[in-house]
């Protein structure tokens, strides 16, 4: 019964291994709705500087910020976003290998991408490609903060503010429900004044609000928009990480549960081939013993 003995040690280490993959689907169910919620409250507060960065371009058309200007300089800056840690499906791989084309891309154009980590396995993806990471950000917990967020980002902005870079690419997985994510590489800066109004106008018309008025403003117009602006960036960079990881535990638990599931099925095998070789040796036995019989 060695083979016997061998195939119970598995079956008990699949078990054992079905019983972890439960817990984490368990976890990750619990956490998957808490990010989910926090991804959704983050929506309003980038709605609203969006909606008054809007207001102030339309009130105050004679100033340009300097995240609304184009930039001739080849190189392009990467905010890459990913998890800290693994077992979370092709969530990592899918925008990895997107921020993969976007780095040919840009080395066939005759420029350097200066990249940003946000996670361990984008640092680590990018340190192994040799991309230039002029900054990175990583444990971030399951609650990103985005006093956290600003140091590692306003490299990039800053940059881009001083005309050294011409593009500022976010990279992260979108949210769209619990089934699916989207890796997505979407233009950070410039920003196009005529695509925020344009959105904005959008939501007021759909809420059936007025869309044009001005404001009041202390120290006066352009402090407030240059101010607001870059509050309107990183609004953009922490809901991209909100939905980066709501997407990470729903991905994680899709894997889990299939990996649960997947466990079950070996088991089923497992225990089916058990039976079948103890069957033939327990046949095996009764006809060594009737042998026996029939010589005596």
């Amino acid at each position: 019964m060695a083979a016997g003995k061998e195939i119970r040690g598995k079956i008990k280490s699949v078990e054992n291994t079905k019983k972890i993959t439960k817990a984490m689907e368990m976890v990750s169910v619990s956490k998957m709705r808490k990010a989910q919620d926090r991804m959704r409250a983050a929506r309003p507060y980038a709605t609203k500087v969006r909606d008054i960065a809007a207001h102030l371009g339309e009130a105050n058309p004679e100033y340009v910020h300097a995240f609304m200007k184009a930039n001739d300089a080849k190189d392009v800056g990467l905010i890459v976003v990913t998890t800290d840690k693994g077992l979370c499906g092709g969530l990592n791989t899918n925008v990895l290998r997107m921020v993969t084309t976007k780095l040919r891309e840009v080395q066939a154009a005759g420029g350097i991408a200066h990249t940003v980590a946000i996670g361990n396995k984008g640092l680590g993806f990018l340190n192994r490609v040799n991309a230039r990471v002029v900054s990175h950000v990583t444990q971030l917990g399951d609650t990103p903060h985005l006093d956290k967020l600003i140091g590692p980002v306003k490299v990039l902005l800053d940059a881009y503010a001083e005309g050294k870079l011409g593009a500022v690419y976010l990279c992260y997985t979108r949210f769209i429900n619990t089934m699916k994510q989207e890796a997505v590489v979407e233009p950070l800066l410039p920003l196009s004044a005529a695509k925020i109004q344009s959105e904005s106008k959008a939501d007021a018309a759909a809420k059936g609000k007025a869309m044009s008025w001005d404001y009041i403003y202390e120290p006066d117009a352009q402090s407030v928009i240059d101010e607001l602006l870059v509050r309107y960036v990183e609004a953009l960079v922490y809901q991209a990480v909100a939905e980066n990881m709501a997407s990470e535990q729903s991905a994680r638990m899709v894997a889990m549960k299939a990996a649960t599931d997947n466990a079950g099925n070996v088991i089923a095998e497992l225990k089916l081939v058990y039976n079948k070789s103890r069957q033939a040796a327990i046949t095996k036995e009764l006809s060594e013993i009737v042998a026996g019989a029939a010589a005596v």
